[in-house]
């Protein structure tokens, strides 16, 4: 079966939620993927984030059908060893001292957002985001979410959020009131154009939190596991939150969410607070152990700043050649952003399926940054194919 064959089955049954591309992908290894017609795709997307290890990573796919083949799954009612261990292995490398587990970044979200609800005295339920800010998808989450194009025809949103201006401290500040009870922020603004948060703003925000008796809650959802080259991004910008979120690259494909937060945080949650049918599966977590064994083996996550390094030395080198077209380089480690200048910002998605036709995937984030998340096991010599393609994209362009 062909591609076009696939297309029109597919086009058939699904509710038209996706823009999606002519391709119907059959197979994938490390950094490529491979249609039904036997093209390949370099992929600098890892499916938003989450196949860092590369696409049928062997340890991992050994992980999951060893623990297929003894327990696929059974009630949270009971305990289960691989759930166990991999949680064991997030709270001993990070700061947190309990977990729960789920299915999903906008899952794990909404248990941050019900845990802060519940720690904080009565009548404190607000919580402030920031604008152009990604949550998920659930009315909850995307409430949280600081960007009004995710809001539009699901009205009247739940209250209980509001979104300060990006880097504006005192603005934020000025949000603060009686009913507020925490903030909510990502380390890295991944669909907001993949925007770092400066360390002196995090810093000020981290104290206006311990000032107010706020929680800070980072959604590590895209930049947790490794992408920043830490396993977490919050280890290098020196903050430390109340809560952190993690899904995406947690498992590598396998869908998996997890809040990690401190033993007086998470003692406001009790049996029957909250709960989750397939969170932490066994076969799910098997995987997910892999991905965290493997992200700390020695020289791993050294790897991963140093490629995250060249990646952003060959972006920069084709916005110094091509000025009217692009212009800063930003992000950390393995997520990194090409901004397009205003005159070009508008042929943003234009640029992405040009490079579609050329064999590599990538996206527009923000509608400001051709963004770039590569497997973190990818090649130099991959990063060397994406800045050709680029390179070959703008002369044509310009």
């Amino acid at each position: 079966m062909n591609n076009q064959e696939l297309i029109a089955r597919s086009s058939r049954v699904f509710i038209n939620t996706y823009s999606r591309y002519p391709a119907a992908m059959v197979e994938g290894k490390g950094c490529v993927l491979k249609d039904a017609d036997g093209r390949e795709y370099l992929d600098f997307l890892s499916g938003i984030a989450v196949c860092s290890l590369g696409h049928c990573h062997p340890a991992v796919t050994e992980a999951i059908c060893d623990q297929a083949g003894r327990l696929l799954h059974v009630s949270n009612l009971y305990h289960t060893l691989s759930q166990t261990e991999l949680a064991e292995l997030l709270i001993e490398n990070s700061f947190a001292e309990r977990i729960f587990m789920c299915n999903s970044g906008a899952e794990a979200n909404e248990a941050a957002i019900k845990l802060a609800r519940k720690y904080s005295p009565a009548g404190k339920y607000e919580i402030i985001s920031l604008e152009g800010s990604f949550h998920g998808r659930t009315l909850a989450a995307v409430s949280a979410t600081g960007q009004p194009k995710f809001h539009q025809g699901f009205e009247p949103l739940p209250e209980g959020f509001v979104h300060a201006p990006f880097g504006d401290l005192a603005a934020l500040e000025k949000m603060i009131s009686a009913k507020t009870c925490a903030v909510l922020c990502e380390p890295l603004q991944g669909e907001g154009g993949v925007r770092p948060m400066p360390k002196e703003y995090l810093a000020g925000i981290r104290e206006l939190c311990d000032r107010h008796q706020l929680l800070l809650i980072f959604d590590e959802v895209q930049v947790g596991m490794g992408r920043t080259g830490t396993l977490f991004a919050y280890e290098q910008l020196g903050i430390i939150p109340d809560i952190m979120t993690l899904a995406k690259a947690l498992a590598n494909g396998l869908p998996i969410g997890a809040l990690l937060t401190t033993e007086g945080v998470a003692a406001a949650f009790t049996p029957g607070s909250h709960a989750s049918t397939f969170g932490g599966n066994p076969v799910v977590c098997a995987a997910g152990k892999v991905v965290v064994e493997t992200m700390l083996a020695d020289g791993f996550l050294e790897g991963v700043k140093a490629k995250g390094k060249y990646l952003a030395g060959r972006l920069a080198e084709l916005a110094s050649r091509y000025p009217r077209i692009a212009g800063e380089v930003r992000g950390m480690g393995l997520i990194q952003g090409l901004l397009l200048t205003p005159e070009y910002v508008d042929r943003g998605p234009a640029i992405v399926n040009k490079l579609f036709e050329a064999g590599i995937l990538a996206n527009f984030a923000g509608n400001v940054a051709l963004r770039f998340l590569p497997p973190l096991i990818v090649t130099e010599e991959e990063i060397d194919r994406l800045a050709a393609a680029l390179d070959k994209i703008f002369g044509e362009i310009s």
